[in-house]
């Protein structure tokens, strides 16, 4: 039984602040070992429970955040980009179930370092008519290839925004935000300890034969994207791809044959979106 471990660092336990989150200074090498020990819980409960692989793709910034040579040896890591499928790189070795470590809340929302892909583009993202942040979009994708979007972990607003799309899923809120700066961590090592013991719990179940999450019987063959832009800088350079249309001054939108070709669009607008810095 396979599970893909997809981790960020906005989500994990004592990261608020964007100097955590950026390579260069000693705050971020601290949240890094963090988010590297964070992801070794779920690989330990992943392989506790019964799991036979486990890959963990590292889906912050650069891709190169996690610590190989503190990273549970059993696992297979993902590091690097560009990569097809970014965060959910390694459904490729189709998994049974995904597992999203140290997410955050969309853009726009009241969640610690909310954001949505690229906060220097994106303001916000709809989905066929719904709001979705990364864990909306990805938990998407994961869906598409057939595996369960089974654990995730990060702040209380992130659980509350997340959990109608995944209901049967296990949440482990590691901190309550009441900022998008600040708010209260659990311990580390106890934030680790809820995040290995839901791993753990969760492949346990899905080994007995039980529903860990729901994957949509009837899924969508068209979608509809719309995005709202940081600023008509924005809109204006990506309406330049022909098959994007502009509604408004800083909103425009594209249709998609899958979710798959949604992610892959985004996540080139947002590399495009580096000739305005």
């Amino acid at each position: 039984m396979k599970v893909l471990i997809s981790t960020d660092i906005e989500g994990v336990a004592g990261v608020f602040h964007p100097e955590q989150t950026r390579a260069g200074n000693g705050e971020y090498e601290a949240a890094r070992r963090w988010m590297t020990l964070e992801a070794n819980a779920a690989i330990e409960g992943a392989f506790a429970g019964g799991a036979t692989q486990v890959w963990v793709n590292d889906s912050h910034g650069g891709f190169r955040n996690l610590l190989p040579d503190l990273l549970d040896a059993r696992a297979h890591i993902v590091l690097g980009k560009p990569r097809t499928l970014c965060m959910m790189a390694g459904l490729e070795a189709s998994p049974d179930l995904v597992f999203m470590i140290g997410y955050h809340a969309m853009a726009q929302s009241r969640g610690i370092l909310a954001h949505t892909i690229n906060s220097f583009a994106f303001a916000s993202v709809r989905l066929n008519g719904v709001p979705v942040g990364e864990a909306g979009l990805y938990g998407a994708l994961a869906q598409e290839y057939g595996a369960s979007v089974a654990l995730l972990s990060g702040d209380d607003v992130f659980a509350e925004e997340t959990r109608p799309a995944f209901p049967d899923a296990t949440f482990v809120i590691t901190k309550t935000a009441s900022g998008c700066t600040s708010g209260a961590t659990l311990g580390l090592a106890s934030a680790r300890a809820e995040i290995r013991r839901a791993a753990q719990a969760v492949v346990e179940r899905h080994m007995a034969g039980e529903k860990v999450s729901e994957t949509p019987a009837n899924r969508s063959s068209e979608f509809r994207c719309e995005l709202s832009v940081q600023g008509p800088a924005q809109a204006d350079l990506f309406c330049q791809w022909p098959t994007l249309a502009r509604t408004g001054g800083v909103s425009l939108y594209f249709d998609a044959p899958s979710v798959e070709h949604v992610v892959r669009t985004l996540i080139c607008l947002s590399a495009m979106s580096a000739m305005l810095r």
